[in-house]
C-alpha cells in the first residue's frame, strides 16, 4: 500500500519519467489524499486533458480517494516551515503517509526522499 502524491499521478498519466514505477505501484494499491487529487484534477484540467478518462484509468486500479482527518490537517499545520516550500496538499499527503504509516510516493524532488518519502525518479 501507498500514498501517491498529485506528482506522481501526473507523471504516470503523462508518460513521464518514473511513470512504470508509479504504475507497478498502483497495481499494489493505494490511497490518494482528497486534496492530492483535486490537484490532479485541476491541472489536467487545465490542459483540456480529458479528466473524465484519467480518472476511470486511475480508478480502475482500485485507487482509494482519501479524505483530510482532523489529525491530517493539524499534522500539515504543524509541519509548516518558512520557505521549505511545501505546499499544503503537499503537507497534507505527508500527513496521511504518516498517519498510516505507509510509503508516499512523489516526482516532487523538493520533497527529499528522507523517511517514508519515494522518489519515483
Amino acid at each position: 500500500m501507498n500514498v501517491f502524491d498529485a506528482s506522481a499521478l501526473l507523471a504516470y498519466l503523462q508518460g513521464e519519467d518514473g511513470s512504470a514505477v508509479v504504475e507497478t505501484a498502483l497495481e499494489a494499491g493505494g490511497l490518494c489524499g482528497a486534496a492530492n487529487w483535486s490537484e490532479v484534477a485541476q491541472k489536467l484540467r487545465s490542459h483540456d486533458r480529458n479528466w473524465a478518462l484519467s480518472r476511470s484509468l486511475l480508478l480502475s486500479y482500485g485507487l482509494v480517494i482519501e479524505p483530510v482527518t482532523v489529525e491530517d490537517a493539524e499534522a500539515a499545520a504543524r509541519s509548516w516551515q518558512s520557505g521549505r516550500g511545501l505546499s499544503l496538499a503537499d503537507r497534507l499527503c505527508l500527513a496521511l503517509g504518516d498517519r498510516l504509516d505507509v510509503p508516499v510516493l512523489t516526482a516532487d524532488r523538493a520533497w527529499g526522499a528522507a523517511g517514508r518519502i519515494q522518489q519515483i525518479r
